[in-house]
């Protein structure tokens, strides 16, 4: 597997060179105001560590930087405590004389004092910070004063710990450790955990973390390595001294530039750069399997993995952003020490990573994943940050400062005294003295000298003429100067009045918005974890959103091929119902034109039964049926089976009456006028039945059923009786109407059960031959004759062998 990385350096490689590559160009961004990021990273023993920190006689990065910053800013540097630091990642500037004030505060106090570079060093240490080098930067700002603060925390078990708190020692109350006994005095009790916050800037820091100002390397090795006793290593089957925690030593610059004079800071805050670079030393990635973890090493390896997993997740998300354009949440928030340095990855400075790498067999599998992580960290890019704004001073303004005090000290060390040539200076008394009359000469050496005196006079009389104009001046300059005096207090007096109101309204905007920023933090805090629930949703619906899309984009394309494939088969359905229509509508056409011929045979049909069930019903029979004669048959040879007649002297039989199968309902009995009683033994009788010559509707009315009796001569001569029944049902007219549906017959057979035949008694050998060629009357007669459509026989005309 081939992995490309920006520059590769062997395993004999020199300090000093991967310093020059690496580190020497965050530290010239730091002296000009930009912040670095510098980080190791690597698997478990690969040398994380000592790239960092270096070994005695030849030390590593950290001491390099230091080294080369104070190199640089040297000469530059500004006394203790000009620069202070604020809690909330700010720097304020303060005179020279706040500062002795505040220097002088700090002696007094009985805390451990600032470590100073003139005592002795730490042999422990003295080799690492002994570089030789002497690197600086050039074109170093020369109009400005700088100051160097550094604090060291830790992360571990994803709490952030300060390295450099001192913990507060109570001689009165012992210390109890987890087992409920006393402490020894060389055991480590653990600080506190420190809380991440966002300044102004949006910028992360640490709460209450301890900064401290250094002016040396050596003072701020020295404050390194008191924090990396502190720091938290174990010895793991990987590593005898394995780094437990990730370390972040923190450099801060704070620079600002001289007044016109280029004596003193300028005392604007507005014109103050802060630039931080920060050293990350990781704690290795290793798989608990292989370093034999248990309890405290389990955990801590837990939460190690859980933190470098974490940054490759914010790595991958920002080259996912920048590869496709889209705004994918980053989540920095998973871990503390992605969130620490989530400035750095959103373009406030510059990062560099190295990766270190052991090229032990067995450390294959992690040192793939580490190059793989960390080729692909190339292409992310993070945006430069911005140049700080000029502060219009003219440059150069210190070291001409400086070319005036030592020509002024120079001229002052020539002239002691009076120069020879030059008057002496006068006094204002001796300019005042000469400028009136001069005295005459008062000797008197004469009885009759008339002259000295009153010239001696005349002088007098003028000096004391002048004397009293410079009164008179003097005294009107005295009440003028008391006129502005008084004026001068009266605009005091109203100044401080007006100062007074002033302050008093000022401290109760102060008080006002203190108030306001209180409600605004708890408001702060309320929405950043809204937002950080929000981002949480709005991550997971992100990804919905892009699976549904997905899932609409395979929706639509297998919809876009439904829809080609409908409209072929709806063409080709088009076609086929064409050509199914047109051969139906023959076939409709054929048949209804053969259905039309067979509905209109069935009407005539049913017109002729209706007429001659008609023609039954109405038509009076006046005469009784007679029998035929039989003489015709007396002739014959052979006598057909006949019902014998009754015997006129035989006695009277006893009539039978046959219930009818219908029996049970309302009945309207309709015999007519010619109906005969026969000598059958089986008559029809209906119980509760209305009995009526001719059918009426006031019978009708009343019952639900109807009987029609019709007699006439059967086939064989004897009277057989038909009951012809239907059902009774009202129209819409008002009327009743009867619908025929059943017939009985009643009829009287010969015991004998000879049959007479149509044809003669003695047939002919070919009728002996085909019996199947005549029949009976009664067979003959029993067949029904039903009109069919196409018969030869007339209209419908067909025979059916369908015994009734």
């Amino acid at each position: 597997t081939q992995y490309s990385f920006k520059e590769v350096f062997g395993t004999l490689v020199a300090q000093k060179k991967l310093f020059d590559v690496v580190a020497k160009p965050l530290v010239e961004d730091l002296i000009r105001g930009k912040n670095g990021l510098l980080f190791t990273y690597g698997v478990t023993g690969s040398g994380k560590t000592h790239t960092m920190t270096g070994s005695p006689g030849d030390g590593g990065l950290l001491p390099r930087c230091l080294d080369m910053i104070f190199n640089s800013i040297g000469p530059f540097q500004a006394k203790r405590f000009v620069f202070k630091l604020d809690d909330k990642n700010g720097v304020d500037v303060q005179c020279e004389v706040d500062a002795l004030l505040e220097r002088q505060k700090r002696d007094a106090m009985p805390v451990p004092k600032t470590p100073s570079g003139k005592r002795q060093i730490d042999p422990e240490i003295a080799d690492m910070i002994n570089v030789q080098d002497h690197c600086k930067v050039e074109e170093v700002d020369e109009d400005n004063v700088y100051s160097v603060f550094v604090s060291y925390i830790e992360i571990y078990n994803n709490y952030i710990y300060d390295l450099l708190e001192e913990a507060p020692f109570e001689p009165i109350k012992p210390k109890w450790n987890n087992c409920n006994t006393p402490l020894r005095n060389g055991d480590f009790i653990a600080p506190q955990s420190k809380i991440l916050r966002e300044d102004q800037n949006h910028n992360m820091y640490v709460t209450g973390c301890t900064e401290v100002e250094v002016k040396s390397t050596e003072e701020a090795f020295e404050v390194f390595w008191r924090g990396q006793k502190k720091r938290r290593i174990a010895n793991t089957q990987l590593n005898r001294e394995s780094s437990r925690s990730h370390s972040v030593f923190i450099i801060k610059l704070a620079q600002a530039p001289l007044d016109a004079d280029g004596d003193n800071v300028l005392q604007e805050k507005e014109q103050i750069v802060l630039s931080q670079l920060s050293l990350v030393d990781l704690a290795g990635s290793e798989r608990t399997n292989r370093t034999k973890a248990e309890g405290n090493r389990l955990r801590e390896a837990g939460n190690i993995n859980q933190s470098l997993m974490t940054l490759r997740t914010c790595i991958e998300v920002l080259r996912e952003n920048q590869m496709y354009g889209i705004n994918k949440m980053v989540p920095y928030r998973d871990s503390k020490l992605t969130h620490l340095f989530k400035n750095y990855f959103d373009g406030e400075g510059k990062v560099r990573m190295i990766v270190c790498v052991n090229p032990k067999a067995e450390d294959y599998e992690e040192s793939l994943q580490v190059m793989r992580f960390a080729e692909m960290t190339q292409e992310v890019e993070v945006t430069r940050p911005v140049d700080r704004p000029l502060c219009g001073l003219t440059p150069g303004r210190r070291f001409r400062n400086q070319a005036f005090r030592e020509e002024l000290s120079r001229k002052l060390e020539l002239r002691g005294g009076p120069i020879d040539g030059e008057p002496e200076e006068q006094s204002v008394l001796e300019m005042f003295l000469q400028n009136f009359p001069p005295l005459p000469a008062c000797e008197l050496l004469d009885v009759n000298d008339d002259q000295t005196l009153p010239k001696l006079i005349e002088v007098l009389e003028k000096r004391h003429k002048l004397r009293q104009m410079l009164l008179k001046e003097f005294s009107k300059a005295v009440l003028g100067l008391k006129a502005m005096l008084q004026e001068f207090d009266c605009s005091v007096a109203s100044k401080e009045n007006q100062i007074k109101v002033t302050l008093s309204e000022r401290e109760k905007t102060i008080a006002g918005q203190k108030t306001e920023i209180e409600r605004l933090e708890k408001k702060i805090k309320t929405l950043e974890y809204k937002i950080e629930i929000l981002e949480k949703t709005a991550t997971i619906y992100e990804e919905d959103k892009r699976n549904l899309q997905q899932e609409l984009e395979s929706k639509s394309q297998k919809l876009q091929r439904q829809a080609s494939d409908k409209r072929r088969l709806e063409a080709r359905f088009q076609g086929m119902v064409a050509e199914t229509t047109m051969k139906w509508e023959k076939e409709c056409e054929r048949r209804v034109a053969a259905k039309q011929l067979e509905m209109q045979n069935k009407l005539w049909v049913k017109d002729e039964k209706l007429k001659q069930l008609k023609a039954i019903v109405t038509e009076p029979k006046t005469e009784k049926p007679e029998r035929p004669s039989r003489e015709r048959d007396r002739e014959k040879p052979v006598q057909r089976s006949v019902s014998p007649s009754p015997v006129p002297n035989a006695p009277p039989v006893r009539l039978r009456q046959r219930r009818s199968r219908s029996a049970g309902e309302r009945w309207v009995d309709h015999k007519p006028a010619s109906h005969l009683p026969t000598e059958t033994l089986l008559q029809p009788h209906v119980p509760h039945a209305i009995t009526v010559a001719a059918a009426s509707e006031k019978a009708l009315a009343k019952c639900d059923k109807y009987m029609l009796t019709h007699q006439e001569i059967a086939s064989d001569g004897e009277i057989e009786t038909k009951l012809i029944k239907g059902d009774v049902f009202k129209t819409r007219g008002g009327g009743q109407a009867v619908q025929f549906t059943d017939i009985e017959t009643l009829k009287q057979e010969s015991p004998t059960g000879r049959k007479r035949r149509s044809s003669p008694s003695t047939p002919g050998p070919a009728e002996e031959a085909a019996d199947s060629e005549w029949t009976d009357v009664e067979t003959r007669c029993s067949v029904a004759v039903e009109m069919r459509a196409g018969s030869a026989l007339g209209p419908g005309y067909e025979h059916h062998a369908q015994p009734k």
